[in-house]
């Protein structure tokens, strides 16, 4: 999973460092995503970002894989944040957004797992918003909260993984084109690396992996990835609606 998508500043995080600032969650928070096309999402949380999100398989160059909620028709474009940093009000939002300014990661090669703090968050500061640390220099609740959400969303990322390996083990895996039209013509341009499950192969899996993937509660996974397709016309009505808008700035 690319765990470093959108942060800018990593740093380890530490009392000495940053036992002043408080995190402020204002109005443009979600500007920090407005530059990506796929967020990573993990197993259980694909049913609920189905109803919102196509959700595909997404190859990296270095050979990983990870399950994305695709926000954009067009590389480098999140169309469930406007110009504001605003997010789409009443869409699901990814725990790997959610945990953002914070997240689990090796602060130098070899190292284990650190808790690092993207300094760049421009919601940080020192007069408003939730305390990282208390007067003791320890965690405060909010961070503590913070923390407990980093090694859930770990775990269940680490269990993801298991579930594309099985699926690509069971040859399930077939190359996902995106290509929708919308208003004048305009499209969608190619969104590189992207696979969903062939629909003809799963229905073809033998008896005993059928079974195996429901005693590990993923074959509830698999449907909510085939029902979520049709989202990208969903996506692809917001990709007209920016375009126009682009076009008219009055518009509203």
């Amino acid at each position: 999973m690319p765990q470093l998508l959108f942060y800018e500043r990593p740093v380890p995080l530490s009392p000495e460092r940053h036992g002043d600032l408080r995190l402020a969650v204002r109005p443009d928070h979600h500007r920090f995503a407005a530059g990506v096309h796929a967020i990573p999402v993990t197993g259980t949380e694909m049913l609920d970002a189905a109803r919102d999100h196509p959700l595909a398989f997404q190859a990296q160059d270095d050979g990983s894989w990870s399950v994305v909620a695709l926000v954009g028709l067009r590389p480098a474009e999140n169309l469930r944040v406007d110009a504001q940093g605003r997010k789409q009000p009443g869409t699901y939002v990814p725990a790997f957004v959610r945990r953002y300014p914070f997240v689990l990661a090796h602060a130098a090669q070899g190292e284990d797992l650190t808790v690092c703090l993207d300094e760049a968050c421009a919601g940080l500061c020192r007069v408003e918003g939730e305390p990282l640390f208390d007067d003791t220099a320890r965690p405060s609740q909010f961070l503590q909260t913070t923390l407990n959400f980093l090694q859930r969303f770990h775990a269940e990322a680490q269990r993801t993984q298991a579930f594309i390996q099985r699926l690509r083990s069971l040859d399930l895996l077939a190359p996902m084109p995106i290509s929708v039209t919308v208003n004048h013509g305009a499209e969608g341009r190619a969104l590189p690396h992207l696979w969903r499950v062939d629909a003809e192969r799963y229905r073809q899996i033998p008896d005993e992996a059928v079974v195996a993937l429901f005693r590990l509660g993923e074959l509830s996974w698999i449907e909510a990835h085939l029902a979520s397709l049709g989202q990208a016309t969903r996506l692809g009505e917001r990709l007209a609606a920016r375009l126009d808008s682009a076009k008219d700035p009055g518009r509203s």
